[in-house]
């Protein structure tokens, strides 16, 4: 998420973690899974993020998993930031949030 933020929103890992996002809506003290919610900022830039835009984040977040040691390739690299996209625009039609569940 904090990679999304960075690469949609313009906005540095620095800036974020000052602004403590993602705001964390629950711990690991609920079966050793974390929920965080999409910070407004990024759900702005992702519901103003048209194909082009997506298809540049695509690149730049498969780019940056490799470096990493994750490979994602280019296909599920644009269809993951493409759905978050289309998320973002239901929930805000509906005036709800986006959270992302990890285990």
């Amino acid at each position: 998420m904090l990679e999304w933020e960075c690469l949609f929103s313009g906005s540095s890992f620095e800036e974020l973690v000052e602004a403590d996002e993602p705001r964390v809506v629950a711990d690991q003290d609920h079966d050793g899974c974390m929920v965080f919610a999409l910070s407004d900022r990024l759900l702005s830039a992702l519901r103003a993020a048209g194909e082009p835009e997506i298809s540049e984040v695509a690149g730049l977040w498969s780019q940056l998993r490799e470096r990493d040691g994750e490979a994602i390739g280019v296909d599920l690299a644009g269809e993951i930031p493409g759905d978050l996209t289309r998320l973002a625009r239901v929930a805000e039609g509906q005036a709800g949030g986006v959270y992302c569940w990890v285990a």
